[in-house]
């Protein structure tokens, strides 16, 4: 039952990176139809940005801010110079820029730190506290920030009149243009925002993993898997999903070693987890493409 419990936490703990990329894909896809294929590069690019800031004596908690103001000017700034030129244009085209962008941030972060792995010490205190044999200070904390993370964004975007017209820009332009609304900026701030977002992913998956220019390639894939579960179109189901996600590929994992234990047939293990999220992703596309939180938008022709 202990180890049980403590693949749970440790499921949960993995959901909350998941639910944090998970919800920066989305907040895109709401945007413009589209997945951001370079979401996990970017996210592993301002974690580097905020290992150089605190190798330059800057603490955790003072770099990470002034990486998220980074990376949404960054967001922004490719919004309007790289695909704003190609709106309108087909979905390959869109796809292959995405490529391309993942390539040039896999190789920046290559190019300027090595691809040497570095270790991120934890902003997060050890500290006994009553749970503490199944779940880490770092994992809580990590899953902490990713509910803050998503109290804010439910705040900014329902509460304040920013938030609500990007979302009137992402659901109806025509109307959010004729309402006085500049849909671009919208649009654009809406990448800023997603960048921020996969930022925090970035800053809070290097502690638990080490640094170095691969540490997002198969989160971004758990991140989407989580998606898609909660609902592409949902970014509460996506938090959602992101845990679900987490906690599921962990008790497979386990259930796997138990039956190897037991019957000493051997199924599933900690090697698959990767395989899990693949499943996921074909299961949740053939039964329920809308996920378990979206909604099916249907249109008159």
């Amino acid at each position: 039952m202990e180890q049980l419990l403590q693949q749970v936490g440790a499921g949960l703990a993995n959901g909350a990176i998941y639910a944090s990329l998970a919800l920066a894909l989305v907040m895109i896809f709401v945007s413009t139809n589209h997945i951001n294929f370079a979401q996990g590069e970017m996210a592993m690019f301002s974690a580097y940005i905020a290992w150089q800031f605190m190798e330059w004596g800057l603490s955790f908690w003072l770099a990470l801010p002034l990486v998220m103001a980074l990376s949404f000017t960054t967001g922004v700034v490719i919004e309007r110079t790289i695909l704003r030129p190609l709106h309108g244009a087909p979905v390959l085209s869109v796809v292959v820029v995405f490529i391309g962008l993942l390539t040039i941030f896999h190789a920046l972060a290559g190019g300027i730190w090595t691809y040497t792995i570095k270790a991120v010490p934890s902003p997060f205190p050890e500290v006994a506290f009553p749970g503490s044999g199944y779940i880490g200070s770092h994992q809580l904390g990590m899953i902490g920030v990713t509910v803050i993370v998503l109290i804010a964004l439910f705040t900014f975007f329902r509460f304040t009149p920013l938030g609500l017209a990007m979302r009137a820009a992402a659901q109806n332009p025509a109307s959010a243009r004729l309402a006085g609304i500049s849909v671009d900026w919208m649009l654009a701030l809406g990448w800023g925002l997603a960048a921020a977002v996969g930022a925090v992913a970035g800053c809070m998956v290097a502690p638990a993993v080490y640094l170095e220019p691969n540490m997002m390639a198969s989160i971004l894939l758990y991140g989407f898997a989580g998606a898609l579960v909660g609902g592409i179109s949902s970014p509460g189901g996506a938090v959602a999903g992101g845990f679900i996600v987490g906690v599921l590929e962990n008790l497979i994992a386990y259930l796997g070693n138990v039956v190897e234990r037991t019957t000493g047939l051997y199924i599933v293990g900690n090697g698959e987890k990767l395989t899990v999220a693949l499943v996921i992703v074909i299961a949740v596309l053939t039964l329920k493409p809308s996920g378990l939180f979206g909604h099916v938008t249907v249109e008159r022709v």
